[in-house]
Formats: C-alpha cells, sequence, structure tokens
C-alpha cells in the first residue's frame, strides 16, 4: 500500500477491524523518514453475473428467483428442510467457479434437473415439465421411461423407517374414543309416573223420574 503522505510503496498494518461489511485497518509507512499512519478500508468485490436468455436479453442472476423456483417444483414433497437450500448454494458455486460474466439459462437449468434427478423424482418432472415444455404426452412419457429406468432412492427424502413407523407403533394405533367421538344412546324424555288404580267415581245426584213434574203441579195448585 503505497503511502499517502511521502508515496512510500510499502508498509505495515498495526491494526485490523471488521465495521459492518468492510475491514478496516491502520497501517504505518516503512519509510524511515516518514513512518505516518494511515486507515484503509477493504471490501470484498464480487464478480457480476449475467444470464442470458434464450431471446438474447440479459439480466443479472439472482439467487432468490432460483430458490423460488426450485421450492415451486419441490412443494409439498417429503424433503429436509435444508435440501433445498444446499441444492441451490451448489449451483450458486459451480456458476462462480466458472468465472465466466455470462451463463445462459439452458447451462442453469440442466444443472438444476441434474440435481433435482438425484434429489426427488417428482420435483424433477414437475421442473422438466415447465422448463422443457413437453409439446405432447409422448415427450412426458418418455422422459418418465428414462427416469424409471435410473430411478434410485431419493437420498435427500425423509426416512419413513423405524419404530415410530412399525405395526405396533402407537402413532398408527387408532385413537381412543372420546366424549365427542363416542356414539351416544338417544335420551329418551322424562314422563310423569301415573297412578294406574282406579279413582271412584264422582257421586252423581239421582231424581225420580215425574218427580219434577209433581212439583211443579203442586206448586200450581197452591197458587189456586
Amino acid at each position: 500500500m503505497r503511502c499517502p503522505f511521502c508515496g512510500f510503496d510499502d508498509s505495515k498494518v498495526v491494526d485490523s477491524r471488521d465495521v459492518d461489511e468492510t475491514i478496516r485497518r491502520r497501517r504505518e509507512c516503512l519509510n524511515p523518514d516518514c513512518a505516518a499512519r494511515f486507515t484503509t478500508y477493504e471490501r470484498v468485490q464480487s464478480v457480476a453475473l449475467y444470464v442470458v436468455k434464450k431471446g438474447g436479453r440479459r439480466e443479472e442472476f439472482s439467487r432468490e428467483k432460483l430458490l423460488a423456483g426450485v421450492r415451486t417444483a419441490c412443494e409439498k414433497r417429503p424433503l429436509a428442510p435444508t435440501a433445498v437450500e444446499k441444492l441451490v448454494d451448489d449451483i450458486e458455486h459451480v456458476l462462480y467457479q466458472a468465472n465466466e460474466p455470462e451463463v445462459p439459462t439452458s447451462v442453469i437449468g440442466e444443472l438444476v434437473m441434474d440435481r433435482l434427478r438425484a434429489l426427488d423424482p417428482s420435483a424433477y418432472v414437475r421442473f422438466a415439465s415447465v422448463y422443457r415444455q413437453f409439446t405432447d404426452l409422448a415427450e412426458l412419457q418418455a422422459e418418465l421411461e428414462s427416469l424409471a429406468a435410473a430411478a434410485q432412492p431419493a437420498a435427500a427424502q425423509l426416512p419413513l423407517s423405524g419404530p415410530e413407523f412399525s405395526a405396533t407403533s402407537p402413532r398408527l394405533r387408532p385413537a381412543a374414543p372420546t366424549s365427542r367421538t363416542r356414539t351416544r344412546r338417544p335420551v329418551r324424555p322424562v314422563q310423569t309416573p301415573v297412578d294406574l288404580r282406579r279413582a271412584p267415581a264422582p257421586a252423581i245426584e239421582r231424581r225420580e223420574v215425574g218427580s219434577g213434574k209433581r212439583e211443579a203441579e203442586g206448586k200450581q195448585a197452591s197458587n189456586e
């Protein structure tokens, strides 16, 4: 590092500290007639990577867009939580290791399919059907046949073996009936008890036949 005071082209670092995404270094000029101290900042300069589309259009590589596409293909698949992240990290590392300023989308698509084929066959078919744009069922069937010929267990899928998934596992036993699931008998309405003993008949006033007529004739005679 050239000294800003005397122009001497050699110096030493006497102190180093991390400041946000940079490194702050305190330097001392090695010129015995100067011995001045000054500060420098170092930043990592990432190489810009551009993706060339099919139509020739170029845009900057986005890890987020690649991650979103792979996640869509792996949606609802029994994969480990970090499997997709590792796949995208691997592809990104390969692209930057090539040290090329531009990369065609076809290269990225083939990298994704090669890794999805080993990760999860169903996710591979989902991605391939969109990426390769199959025009008829024959192309899709040919792709499925080639995939079945080289089929192997996906290492990233979550295992479904072990004591917790055995036939005697408590997880696979039917749940015990609860107050909500238990079948209840219909409740009969409560009836008021009825006394079945015969009650005595009410007394009925009896009159002889013709008694009313004789009383009326006696009252008429007395009035006369």
